[in-house]
């Protein structure tokens, strides 16, 4: 299918899709109110345009840790991303490197990071969920800088595995997920600053963490010599009740205060989203979920198919923005208003719900 909008794709990527893995896809923890917030978060920033600005040339390329961006997008990490399609994270990967964004590899994908590195060979972040012990953290993190990785992200909300009672109420139980007790869920409820001052003294790799939700967080990473302070709530499936991203990212940014960059995801579905995310001080923003669906719809050439139809989306609405250059995004340009439909983890793609 000749895809022309990202709609097209995610109703392909549902009509794909069993009941179980679109449920994985885009479910959340407990009531799903930390999703609804992500989409509500963004909804209720809207633009405020300025005219008669010189937009005959609009440029959307940046750089990410010295790593030029085509777009100021990286694609987020996503467990098991190999259900979505059979090449999982090497289809993303060709993608990426095609279109010249970051890929962030989880450490819970198909093939494994050292397998990807050499089928797929260029800049990449390798992202680690702790299921061992020190040693083994030190091991992974030593073979990850040996294959080439960009950065190193650890992601720091995962100290459990949520409750999604879209899953429990069909006793699904995804692949990367168990359901489990703080008490038994180990080394990754274990983590502490300890630990990241642990990697930054015994490893010279940039280090993200992923997870942070509070600018007091921001600032104790930034003194713990973390280099990438990336602001998500895990997409809204990890402990649930909690602010849209967006809404977090001000005061992060506010924290941070230009020492390193800034990261977010959570709700981030179309190209004016990514816009507000970069007037708000985010360095770059991560896409999840629409990452996924195009996966489901088609795997590498679709998620290449959205990309190029994001950096159309983020052209045009700078444009009409009367802004030619992403340097110039800045907050002024936003006002939060209420917004005016209801927001659900597709409410980005409206025309679905009018069965086009």
């Amino acid at each position: 299918m000749d895809y022309l909008t990202l709609s097209e794709i995610a109703k392909r990527a549902r009509q794909n899709l069993s009941k179980n893995v679109w449920d994985y896809l885009i479910g959340g923890a407990d009531t799903e109110s930390s999703i609804r917030r992500n989409r509500h978060g963004v909804d209720s920033w809207v633009f405020r345009p300025r005219i008669l600005n010189e937009v005959s040339s609009v440029n959307a390329r940046s750089e990410f840790l010295g790593v030029p961006l085509r777009l100021p997008v990286l694609l987020a990490p996503i467990g098991s991303v190999q259900v979505f399609e059979s090449g999982g994270a090497a289809s993303v990967a060709k993608a990426a490197k095609e279109f010249g964004v970051l890929q962030i590899l989880s450490s819970v994908c198909t093939p494994e990071f050292e397998a990807l590195a050499q089928q797929v060979p260029g800049p990449r972040i390798f992202q680690l969920y702790l299921l061992g012990d020190e040693a083994w953290m030190d091991d992974i993190i030593a073979r990850s800088i040996e294959a080439g990785y960009t950065a190193f992200c650890l992601t720091a909300d995962t100290q459990t595995y949520s409750r999604r009672e879209r899953d429990i109420m069909k006793r699904y139980i995804p692949r990367s997920g168990r359901q489990v007790s703080v008490a038994d869920f180990g080394y990754q409820s274990s983590m502490t600053w300890k630990t990241v001052e642990h990697i930054k003294s015994k490893f010279d790799i940039p280090l993200m963490i992923k997870g942070v939700a509070v600018a007091e967080d921001a600032e104790r990473c930034v003194a713990s010599g973390v280099d990438v302070v990336y602001v998500s709530n895990h997409g809204g499936r990890q402990l649930d009740h909690t602010r849209a991203c967006i809404d977090v990212l001000p005061e992060v940014v506010a924290a941070v205060d230009g020492r390193v960059p800034v990261v977010v995801d959570g709700g981030f579905m179309r190209g004016a989203d990514i816009v507000k995310g970069l007037c708000l001080g985010a360095t770059a923003v991560g896409m999840g979920r629409l990452q996924a669906l195009a996966m489901a719809a088609g795997g590498e050439p679709v998620v290449l198919r959205a990309l190029e139809i994001l950096e159309h989306e983020v052209l045009t609405t700078m444009a009409l923005m009367g802004i030619s250059d992403i340097k110039d995004l800045n907050g002024e340009l936003l006002e939060k208003v209420e917004p005016i439909s209801h927001a659900h983890v597709l409410s980005a793609f409206p025309l679905l719900e009018e069965g086009y």
